[in-house]
């Protein structure tokens, strides 16, 4: 009975956020400082929650993020002028999604640091490439995007937050959620019950990507001009790792809370302490390594371990 009130109580708050989330626009002004400051936290959540759809359950860190985000931002850039949004915000995904496929078909036979690495090395290349090729073939470094109304940017994030949602919860309750949790904790074992590891982590770390490329579409709306250093910003491969630490990956909610809550302290720390805050970064992870090794979600679940002793005790 418990279980089924817990779980009648957070479709409920499920609902109200999406309900919030849909008519903040009609409180706030759709040119706002505002506006687009909750579209960039919704990027950091779609980033740390695809991020962790493939490094959660398997324990891979991939550092490729803004190598997948920063397709999505020259798709945007190549086609803007020429296709309806819509459209170009999905080829920037399944651009991502490809690119993927291809490097992960390649490479998820690396384990550990070696995968790492590679995913690293693999935005310090597209984006050298990219550089390349405009540099000697188009004449040019960078090229200029048609940039939409704030809200628009906005609705945008919405749609892919609420997709990138669905996608995690339908994946970690499907075969492929349950295969996944095998290989992270024993490949070898996983392989010998009948699973195709390889396509598994190849098809995972594609969908995750995806989701990647379709943000990166969608946020390069808000420059007026990109480049490779802009699209492919390696900061964009560390800060979902970060957030996932610090909100923790075994609930979908808890890389949410971890993203939500390290952007609102980047903005505070880059506005109100621009000298420093990479100080305050490095020490905000050091005290929640030290005190909170599991992150938001493993205070959250302490918390509630510790009430239903309470209550039995009691009882």
């Amino acid at each position: 009975m418990k279980t089924r009130k817990t779980k009648y109580g957070y479709t409920i708050i499920s609902a109200m956020l999406l309900i919030l989330l849909v008519l903040l626009p009609v409180f706030i002004s759709s040119e706002s400082y505002s506006l687009i400051f909750l579209a960039n936290i919704l990027m950091y959540v779609v980033l740390t929650v695809s991020w962790a759809i493939f490094s959660g359950p398997t324990g891979y860190i991939s550092l490729a993020t803004s190598a997948f985000f920063g397709v999505g931002v020259y798709s945007t850039a190549l086609f803007s002028d020429a296709l309806p949004l819509a459209v170009v915000i999905i080829i920037g995904g399944l651009g991502s999604f490809c690119l993927a496929y291809l490097v992960g078909s390649v490479t998820l036979r690396l384990k550990g640091m070696y995968f790492t690495m590679f995913t690293f090395g693999l935005v310090e290349l597209i984006r050298n490439l990219v550089h390349w090729y405009e540099v000697n073939i188009t004449g040019t470094v960078g090229r200029m995007v048609i940039t939409p109304e704030s809200i628009t940017i906005y609705y945008a994030m919405v749609i892919i937050f609420l997709a990138v949602l669905l996608a995690s919860y339908l994946i970690k309750r499907s075969k492929y959620g349950l295969a996944l949790q095998g290989i992270g904790e024993s490949e070898d074992a996983a392989a010998h019950t009948g699973i195709n590891v390889t396509r598994v982590k190849t098809v995972t770390f594609a969908v995750s990507a995806f989701f990647m490329g379709l943000t990166g579409a969608a946020m390069s709306l808000r420059w007026s001009y990109v480049d490779p250093t802009m699209a492919f910003d390696i900061s964009r491969s560390f800060m979902p790792v970060l957030m996932a630490i610090f909100g923790g990956m075994g609930h979908l909610y808890a890389p949410i809370a971890g993203a939500s809550i390290f952007s609102i302290l980047e903005e505070l720390f880059t506005t109100k302490f621009p000298y420093y805050y990479m100080l305050l970064f490095g020490l905000t992870m050091l005290l929640v390594i030290r005190f909170m090794p599991l992150g938001i979600e493993g205070v959250i679940e302490r918390l509630r371990r510790r009430n239903k002793l309470v209550v039995t005790e009691k009882s």
